[in-house]
């Protein structure tokens, strides 16, 4: 399945039926006076977050959303029939963002819950509702009154406990084939990764899921390899895993410059919690990945994992670290 992470729709709530005009008539009944039913008021436009979809794919080959509008009355008094909500079905995560791309109108996050976007318009009143005491013959009814509409940007944004962050061809998608079921595409050449991948990781009895976001490269909070978009699938995670190329000539350069991004993009990034690993270390060899881990080290000031994603060396020690950090995030929520 191909991912989308944003799209834009076009949304119609359904226009209100018509009142009706009618008179009874029946044998022996002269003046049975006026009995034209309201208008069904038409159907409304309905967001329902679903647990069946990861993507916004379907969005690409459908567009525009409308709702039924409502039947007209009828005589007899019998008001018409409502229209039929349209129920929009989004995966979990996804944001509804205005035309202008900026504003958020609404973030829905959980399993089942709806928003009622647009109402549809009610129904035109029909000429029983005009009958008075000095108009027993009215012939006035009403139109239904149009629904809305709108034009809307859908956004999704991951729900992951893991990010991981790096610049491109660091290892990430490597680590998360080696500590998960996913599959993400591997190959020994930068942004072999172009779309989000997620994986379900286990340590110990605890579960917790990473996303595999594309590399990142300097400029990506200005849009830079669309690593602005990318950026927002680890919003919502509660720890970021910084993955480190051993093999390059300075780690901390490459440390830094994505530790520059997080800051610039913002939405609290670069506030996270956040752990270090330098990865490739097989093909450093053991001596010199102790050494070269233990300069990094000192360099940042913080501790800094080594591991091969490749041979699987170490993963189980991040996963562990990954494991408390999650737990520790979500007991200070």
């Amino acid at each position: 399945m191909k991912f989308l992470d944003q799209a834009k729709i076009y949304l119609k709530s359904g226009d209100g039926g018509p009142g009706c005009v009618s008179f009874r008539r029946e044998k022996y009944i002269e003046f049975g006076g006026p009995n034209g039913g309201d208008g069904g008021r038409g159907g409304n436009v309905i967001f329902e977050v679903v647990d069946t979809l990861n993507t916004l794919i379907d969005f690409r080959y459908q567009q525009h959303f409308k709702a039924q509008n409502g039947q007209n009355g009828m005589g007899s008094d019998r008001s018409g029939a409502k229209g039929k909500d349209c129920i929009v079905k989004i995966p979990v995560g996804t944001q509804i963002i205005d035309e202008d791309k900026e504003t958020v109108l609404e973030d829905m996050i959980t399993v089942g819950q709806k928003l009622v976007f647009l109402k549809g318009g009610d129904g035109g009143f029909g000429n029983a509702h005009y009958k008075t005491s000095t108009n027993q013959a009215p012939r006035k009814t009403l139109p239904g009154w149009p629904g809305q509409e709108r034009a809307v940007w859908l956004q999704l944004k991951l729900i992951a406990d893991v990010g991981l962050v790096g610049l491109p061809n660091a290892g990430k998608s490597t680590f998360l084939a080696a500590v998960s079921r996913a599959k993400p595409k591997i190959a020994d050449y930068p942004f072999t990764t172009l779309h989000p991948n997620l994986g379900i990781v286990k340590a110990g009895d605890y579960d917790f899921v990473v996303a595999d976001i594309p590399g990142l490269i300097e400029g990506a909070h200005e849009g830079k390899g669309l690593g602005d978009r990318f950026l927002g699938h680890v919003e919502r995670t509660s720890v970021l895993l910084h993955i480190i190329d051993g093999t390059v000539d300075d780690p901390a350069l490459s440390y830094h410059t994505i530790r520059e991004e997080l800051k610039s993009y913002g939405h609290g990034l670069a506030e996270k919690q956040e752990i270090i690993a330098m990865n490739k270390c097989d093909a450093l060899g053991a001596e010199l990945a102790e050494d070269q881990a233990q300069n990094f080290e000192k360099t940042l000031g913080k501790k800094v994992f080594r591991l091969s994603a490749v041979s699987g060396d170490g993963t189980e020690k991040i996963l562990f670290a990954l494991a408390e950090a999650i737990k520790a995030a979500k007991s200070s929520l």
